[in-house]
């Protein structure tokens, strides 16, 4: 009886001990087949970081990822000058290789970064437009569809160009100053100024392209202001090239007879709206504008569907 009882014994203690491994393995073996999900990687690829709307814009972002460490990780890249496409070309790339998981932009060229976002695609990297909106019909001949999260400009510049056409009277004269040509926004926010001019009786006579940029608009307003003594107003397509045209307009000693529009409501510009060397400009909220871009990426990352183009807030400021 005692050997017999002594061998059930050992034939349980063994049974328990193959279930038990058995059990462990079946755990591993799901724990490798399933591993934990890894947080989103979102990069976000803007212009300028010289511009102090991306500034803000990046800081917002910043923010909102402190805000929700566990939802993604943030990557932000910015280029030196609005015109170096060439490397907002290599921060897209450089995002690619290291396998992130959205790019949310604010593209430099609405035509000349199709193709490297194209490149993102294929390598399934999802993307956000933002700010600036891809020219539709590249996209379409990529065979690429990406969802837009931004303004109207066209409307916005419409209503900035209405205040000023309120200070001025019919046939008089004014100047555009509008940011790169080929940059949807841009060329949207030279419609909207037109449309306000044109509703207003107002002449222009003349467009040129400050390049979103400081300098080189102080330079144009300068050129302008030259050749065209007649003109009242210049209306700059963003708050960059407006600081420069009020620099150009205190040299050519025309303070308060040349009035000056932009867009952007950068920090640096309200002084000049307080002292009415600048009469509006608009605000596009560029402390929210890439958190909308990057909450949709992580919808979509989630399993939504790609949501149809959303249209952000334009709000008017003036003194």
């Amino acid at each position: 009886m005692k050997s017999r009882n002594g061998h059930w014994i050992g034939v349980t203690a063994a049974f328990l001990a193959m279930l038990l491994s058995t059990g462990c393995n079946r755990s591993e073996t799901k724990s490798a087949n399933n591993p934990p999900a890894r947080k989103p990687r979102v990069a976000l690829v803007m212009k300028s970081l010289a511009n102090e709307f991306f500034s803000t814009m990046a800081e917002g972002a910043r923010k909102h990822q402190a805000a929700n460490p566990a939802s993604y990780d943030l990557i932000v890249n910015g280029i030196k000058n609005e015109t170096d496409l060439g490397e907002q070309v290599n921060l897209v790339e450089q995002m690619i290789a290291q396998q992130v998981n959205a790019i949310v932009i604010a593209p430099a060229d609405s035509k000349a970064l199709v193709t490297v976002l194209r490149r993102a695609r294929e390598a399934g990297v999802l993307v956000v437009n933002i700010d600036n909106k891809l020219d539709a019909d590249v996209l379409k001949q990529a065979g690429l569809t990406v969802p837009f999260v931004g303004p109207d400009n066209r409307a916005g510049a419409r209503k900035v160009g209405e205040v000023l056409a309120r200070q001025l009277k019919p046939q008089d004269a004014v100047a555009i100053i509008e940011g790169i040509p080929t940059a949807f926004n841009g060329q949207q926010r030279r419609l909207g100024f037109e449309d306000a001019m044109k509703a207003a009786g107002i002449k222009i006579v003349t467009v040129q392209s400050g390049l979103w940029e400081m300098g080189k608009a102080n330079a144009v307003a300068s050129a302008i202001l030259s050749e065209h003594p007649e003109i009242k107003a210049i209306l700059c397509a963003n708050d960059n090239m407006a600081l420069g045209a009020v620099s150009a307009v205190q040299a050519a000693g025309k303070t308060g007879a040349v009035l000056i529009v932009g867009f952007d409501n950068i920090s640096a510009i309200r002084p000049m709206l307080d002292k009415g060397q600048v009469v509006a400009t608009a605000d596009q909220h560029a402390d929210q504008l890439a958190v909308f871009g990057i909450e949709a990426a992580l919808k979509i990352l989630k399993g939504d569907a790609p949501p149809a183009d959303q249209t952000t807030a334009v709000d008017l400021v003036t003194k």
